[in-house]
């Protein structure tokens, strides 16, 4: 499932708009563990153009 996450976040990455409600529809679908997985891939594909939203979605997410 994390793959399949990343990979429509990538084609949906031009859109801010469209991005964040992606990334919070899917991160609902993850385990604990992927979604901290999917945290760091965030961060380091996307943290140049999106940092807020991801601070954002990120924010309120207790990870072990």
């Amino acid at each position: 499932m994390l793959e399949y996450v990343k990979l429509i976040l990538d084609k949906v990455s031009f859109d801010s708009g469209l991005f964040e409600k992606e990334l919070r529809k899917n991160m609902r679908l993850l385990l604990d563990t992927e979604l901290e997985m999917l945290r760091d891939w965030c961060y380091t594909r996307f943290a140049d153009a999106y940092n807020p939203i991801l601070d954002k979605a990120f924010g309120n997410v207790l990870v072990a």
